[in-house]
């Protein structure tokens, strides 16, 4: 029994482990809203290289663009971040209340990231500024 046991508990760390990688894709393989997005919002920036990450036994996409941009995607291709490094993020993928407060409270400054977390989104700005926002869009915490 014990031995059993044994066998079966390096099963399981070898699956996991096994299953911890990236994998350089073909952009064709790309889910069709991921393929969409990056058309929509980045038509004249072609992709560097997209890669499919495997958590346990859940995967995502990376993408990242020859400017630099690193774009996330859940495993249906919904975005869960935008990453432009120095350029601003679309404005289109900013919820208006967030754009507003940007707009108002820090004029020089353009989001270069957009996280989509649980508790709504997290933003940093051109300044390094990095803002939480609830899903109503109000902010809850600044981190300088």
């Amino acid at each position: 029994m014990k031995r059993f046991n044994l066998i079966w508990a390096v099963a399981l760390c070898l699956l996991f482990t096994a299953g911890c990688s990236d994998k350089i894709i073909p952009n064709t393989e790309l889910p069709i809203e991921a393929q969409t997005f990056i058309k929509t919002y980045f038509p004249e920036v072609p992709i560097s290289y997209a890669k499919k990450d495997y958590e346990g036994l859940s995967y995502k996409y990376e993408v990242r663009l020859n400017d630099g941009t690193e774009i996330n995607f859940s495993k249906k291709g919904v975005w869960d971040k935008v990453d432009c490094q120095m350029s601003e993020v679309p404005a289109a993928l900013i919820p208006q209340m967030i754009a507003n407060y940007v707009q108002t409270n820090y004029a020089g400054s353009v989001i270069v990231k957009i996280d989509k977390e649980r508790y709504g989104h997290q933003i940093e700005l051109s300044n390094d500024l990095e803002f939480k926002f609830d899903k109503n869009g109000n902010l809850f915490d600044i981190d300088d």
